[in-house]
């Protein structure tokens, strides 16, 4: 009570009824503008302004008909390979040929005879190389060849993966595949930077391109690997679950030794191949702030 009664009595003297009334002091008020001034203009942007956003997703530079695994039609030993890695061939072009039993056993049977021949004064006869031809299914460039000579194949064994492509000099495109339970919707046109595993990036940028496509269903992987003709990628891409297939298309340019455009401005001096890893960069829709606050 004796704190009170001196606090009553203060308020009660009217020596300082005269001076007077400090609202703020300078320094206060100039806080106070400042923070005005931030809202205002945090408001504007937030109206007018526009903020970009970006997905990173995983895929491969191939061409747009994908690829086909070649299968043996029959079980033998590969006796002889007629194509080479990265050779372009159109359809129907022997590719290797495979030695079965029976002709193994027809083969050392003339082999017989023409020893008895010789021996009896006759002529011998010439060795000829035989076995079942493989061929290719459609035109197209070997990326792999599973079967060498002397290997044993089985009935339906790969041995050789072909990228559909008529042409050798046919453009590239990127096949990004967008992981499953992303829960981002890629518009077709939306701008693509490319980081290519083959091209450091610090020295030489990346790789323009514009969303073409995007699939309307995701993918197994047992189909994403008849497209690429590679099981093993399409594990790799299918890790958190069914991804839904991209198609990029690639910005050409004939400035460039690759033939395609870059964030630098000549890119790498050296062609790029298909078949080659790429992580896109894919550039969404600008929103304005005040979106991402609206229902």
């Amino acid at each position: 009570m004796q704190f009170r009664q001196k606090a009553l009595s203060k308020l009660q003297s009217p020596e300082e009824i005269d001076l007077p009334v400090r609202f703020a002091r300078p320094q206060g008020w100039l806080v106070l503008a400042v923070t005005v001034v931030a809202m205002a203009a945090a408001s504007f942007w937030s109206v007018h302004g526009s903020v970009s956003s970006t997905v990173s997703v995983p895929g491969i530079l191939t061409h747009a008909q994908g690829s086909y695994v070649l299968q043996s039609p029959v079980a033998g030993q590969v006796t002889e390979v007629l194509a080479e890695e990265g050779e372009q061939l159109p359809a129907g072009a022997p590719l290797l040929k495979v030695r079965t039993a029976a002709e193994g056993s027809e083969r050392q049977g003339e082999a017989a005879d023409g020893a008895q021949q010789g021996e009896s004064g006759g002529e011998e006869k010439g060795e000829q190389t035989s076995g079942t031809v493989v061929r290719t299914i459609a035109a197209g460039r070997v990326t792999a060849l599973v079967a060498t000579i002397g290997a044993v194949v089985t009935t339906g064994a790969n041995v050789a993966v072909m990228e559909r492509v008529d042409d050798a000099g046919a453009p590239l495109m990127a096949m990004l595949y967008l992981p499953a339970g992303n829960g981002t919707a890629l518009p077709e046109g939306a701008r693509v930077d490319l980081t290519v595993q083959s091209v450091p990036a610090q020295q030489y940028g990346v790789l323009r391109g514009t969303v073409k496509d995007v699939g309307r269903t995701s993918q197994s992987a047992q189909q994403i690997a008849g497209f690429l003709g590679d099981g093993q990628l399409a594990e790799q891409f299918s890790q958190q679950g069914r991804p839904v297939p991209v198609l990029v298309e690639l910005d050409r340019s004939s400035r460039t030794k690759s033939g395609y455009r870059w964030s630098s401005q000549d890119g790498p001096p050296f062609a790029i191949g298909s078949m080659t890893l790429a992580t896109g960069s894919v550039h969404l829709a600008d929103q304005r702030p005040i979106d991402w606050l609206l229902p």
